[in-house]
């Protein structure tokens, strides 16, 4: 358990990918089976413990330390495991601390009656350091700044291959993982995948850079629209059908209706998107209503429907085409939708331009409302994994800007844990003749470390109310904190009280030189809603 604790702590004060990188090929080629692999497995989310979730711990805790204190405790550090582990009262006598491979199998067999005593002598036996490791295992809250992605990638470097190798591998194989090391050792062959329907990596754009029209021959290339939905593969193989995300996370049971339509025998690339009641593209926010969930109604299903539109295809019956250029590829893809004659599938349209101010003006100003911008593909193309420079190129409309100003703050997480660092602003709207502040969003990343500092100390500064963790701060027509908010898009939303909802907010640029009553209005904000569409466009 030791050793995991210090791989954590070392990665959470470790901002550099391959500082990072380093620490976890270290940690594969030093650390023993089975430790290594049920490190990596809790690193890329493998490991789901039912039996303990937070409010388990906070009553631990609370029984052993004046529940007050605990509070002002915790709202002083804002992390729930590392304020555990530090305020913990060391028990004399206790057992000997536990591995890694032990606090595995007691918390995949332990009741959920049992969890708090086995817990609770773990915590009595090990140090402050190997407490917030446990800690941050049973919550299922890592939070050291290791995606899956990134642990596969020091995989393949520990191991001298392609992480594309790994990937294609990925989903049949089970923690700890023992064949997978043993041939990345080279102490055995490489593991046979036992996947059905595995997930294939996928091929990723670079945004447009400055001078890339300059190099680049419009003659070369076709143009597809850019939609807000999230990247997916679907794959239909010999009677198993599945849904990943472009990283590999199987999301299947949230879209039964669409797995259903998979009539074919293949894998696609397309993006996943809800039609409304009149067969266009619905925003962003309908669709995040059904991810992230374990099974969804018929009545979600029928009032939100998924659909996939479809850009590319990897493999089609038993054949692996993606070493064939993207025009051939887009032909194949092409029959094979119309074979299928699904209403849940469609091919994405390709976009005509003459040269490149054609498709620059369609860019910034996309016939369709939720279109995000324009994709940019070579013909000749192949489809490869990860991310090569030059094929494919995104070409997204420029981010909405508008000025807001902060309304309340909260502290962050891991590093952050002491730092007010998430931000809620507010734009200003007409109350019974009165200005006041609407929050319209959340931000939590956009400034440097330097700006964090003084963002803090401005929230501690001015702060008029507290809710727990969050802080109210002073924010007046004639006093408060401007902040330059860009975002990519914004939606209707009832949920929330200003009726808006922003598509990736975050902070452009904080503006110290203007005063908070020449912030803008949610009159101002709204008339960024796309307008919908008209019964006739095209979709």
């Amino acid at each position: 358990m030791e050793r995991f604790a210090t791989l954590l702590d070392r990665l959470s004060y470790t901002p550099q990918r391959n500082g990072k990188l380093r620490l976890l090929a270290d940690h594969f080629s030093t650390t023993p089976d089975p430790d290594r692999g049920y490190a990596l497995a809790a690193l890329t989310g493998a490991l789901d413990f039912k039996t303990a979730k937070a409010a388990a711990i906070r009553s631990l805790v609370s029984e052993r330390v004046d529940p007050v204190l605990f509070e002002l405790s915790y709202d002083y550090v804002g992390d729930l495991a590392e304020t555990a582990a530090l305020i913990w009262p060391r028990k004399h006598g206790a057992n000997r601390a536990p591995d890694l491979v032990e606090v595995i199998d007691g918390l995949s067999t332990v009741t959920r009656a049992g969890a708090p005593a086995l817990i609770e002598s773990w915590l009595d036996a090990l140090d402050a350091q190997s407490r917030w490791a446990l800690l941050k295992l049973v919550t299922g809250g890592l939070r050291v700044g290791v995606s899956a992605r990134l642990a596969k990638t020091a995989l393949a470097q520990f191991g001298d291959v392609d992480v594309t190798e790994i990937e294609e591998l990925w989903h049949g194989l089970q923690p700890p993982y023992e064949s997978l090391f043993a041939w990345l050792d080279g102490k055995a062959d490489k593991p046979v995948n036992a996947a059905k329907a595995p997930f294939r990596p996928v091929m990723l754009a670079h945004p447009v850079d400055d001078g890339a029209f300059e190099r680049l021959n419009p003659d070369d290339f076709l143009a597809e629209y850019k939609w807000d939905g999230i990247r997916i593969q679907a794959v239909s193989e010999a009677g198993v059908r599945r849904l990943y995300t472009r990283t590999g996370d199987d999301i299947s049971h949230a879209f039964p209706d669409v797995l259903a339509a998979l009539e074919f025998e293949g894998a696609i690339d397309g993006e996943l998107l809800i039609r409304t009641a009149d067969g266009q593209v619905a925003p962003f926010s309908d669709l995040q209503q059904r991810l992230n969930r374990k099974t969804v109604s018929k009545t979600m299903m029928t009032r939100l429907p998924g659909f996939i539109r479809a850009y590319d295809i990897l493999v089609e019956g038993e054949e692996d085409v993606r070493s064939l250029p993207l025009t051939e590829r887009r032909e194949t893809l092409e029959r094979l939708l119309k074979q299928t004659g699904s209403t849940r599938i469609d091919l994405s349209e390709t976009v005509r331009f003459e040269d490149w101010s054609d498709l620059d003006a369609l860019r910034a100003d996309p016939p369709h409302a939720l279109a995000e911008g324009v994709m940019i593909k070579r013909k000749d193309s192949p489809y490869l994994a990860g991310r090569p420079k030059g094929p494919w190129w995104k070409y997204k409309r420029d981010p909405f800007l508008i000025d807001a100003v902060l309304m309340y703050a909260q502290r962050g997480h891991g590093k952050r844990s002491s730092f007010y660092s998430d931000f809620t602003f507010g734009v200003w709207r007409e109350e019974d003749g009165e200005q006041v502040l609407t929050p319209v969003g959340k931000a939590y990343f956009g400034f440097t470390d330097d700006e964090l500092k003084k963002l803090d100390k401005f929230v501690r500064d001015n702060t008029v109310e507290r809710f727990g963790p969050v802080r109210s701060v002073a924010a007046r027509p004639d006093f408060g904190l401007v902040l330059e908010i860009a975002f990519e898009g914004l939606n209707r939303s009832p949920r929330h009280k200003s009726g808006v909802a922003m598509r990736f907010p975050r902070i452009h640029r904080i503006r110290w030189d203007k005063p908070a009553g020449e912030a803008d209005t949610l009159d101002t904000v709204v008339k960024i809603l796309p307008k919908p569409l008209t019964p006739t466009a095209k979709q």
